[in-house]
């Protein structure tokens, strides 16, 4: 068994940073230079079946480096943030027992906070009660209504992503404080290298639209039409950017040329909010990699 580290902390490393800015091909060469392997920190790649809409690695992508905290719940299960922590910090200890350097990789930034920053959230039971009248409010209507209780909150998630609002707006009146008054920031017991992946705007969003091309030419129409079959309407299907958008399409509510527009359109809006959410630290340090793994 490997000796821990003198102040008992293990040494990990996070690549943070928007979709599409090319986190994936970097994390994994660099898991070859450093004998490291891989934990995801996105919140989609935990779902099985889920694979061109969230962009998930191939076996051939992953180039034989181990990757963990993929295709672990089907998308009619809920998942939270909280057993994501759990979940990922046995696999820091489990990597770091065999003698290897963790490496988190991801964009959904509450799981990199409340995983490596010491973020404690609060355990606040499920309201399905609750959780039925909000449904039927709108996106729109949620996001109006989280943005009185919690304006911060309410930008940082956006007015699309109805889990999270519904969430967000549960904890709230539950804890009747907001969510930043809510999250106790405890002691990080790891010592981060934390690097950040970006390009210029126009750049990114170049990158943006190919790829959603790309999933269009990969098969998504075909892919979301199977989730549908297999699991029917679930939350985490058709409330998911890049499945929601074709869901619109396949319903006749819009033509593909339009669900495809509004699809990198979603995305490009994600990629500025993934971006403000891990701005506003200063520990992390951007785009400090090789030239030869930009591309």
């Amino acid at each position: 068994m490997k000796e821990p580290l003198s102040d008992n902390k293990i040494n990990v490393v996070a690549v943070v940073g928007p979709t599409a800015s090319g986190k994936t091909k970097y994390s994994i060469e660099l898991a070859k230079k450093i004998n490291g392997e891989i934990i995801s920190a996105d919140s989609r790649l935990v779902y099985k079946d889920m694979n061109i809409g969230t962009a998930k690695p191939t076996l051939e992508e992953m180039s034989g480096i181990k990757h963990y905290m993929i295709d672990i719940v089907f998308p009619n299960d809920d998942y939270s943030a909280g057993l994501y922590k759990k979940q990922a910090s046995e696999c820091i200890e489990k990597i770091y027992l065999k003698g290897k350097i963790p490496i988190i990789v991801g964009g959904t930034g509450l799981y990199t906070d409340i995983l490596l920053r010491g973020y404690d959230l609060p355990e606040i039971p499920p309201n399905n009660e609750y959780r039925k009248q909000l449904e039927i409010l709108t996106t729109e209507q949620l996001y109006n209504k989280l943005n009185k209780l919690d304006s911060e909150s309410a930008i940082k998630i956006g007015k699309n992503d109805k889990k999270k609002l519904i969430r967000a707006i549960e904890i709230i009146s539950s804890t009747s404080k907001k969510l930043s008054d809510s999250r106790s920031i405890g002691i990080s017991q790891y010592n981060v290298k934390w690097i950040g992946m970006n390009f210029e705007r126009d750049k990114l969003y170049q990158r943006i639209n190919e790829r959603v091309d790309k999933m269009i030419d990969d098969g998504l129409i075909d892919e979301t039409k199977l989730l549908i079959k297999k699991y029917g309407r679930v939350y985490n299907i058709v409330n998911t950017i890049g499945y929601r958008e074709i869901v619109q399409y396949l319903d006749g509510n819009m033509t593909l040329d339009c669900a495809v527009e509004l699809l990198k359109k979603n995305t490009r809006n994600y990629a500025k909010r993934q971006l403000t959410w891990f701005r506003k630290f200063d520990d992390i340090e951007w785009n400090v990699f090789p030239d030869k793994l930009k591309k």
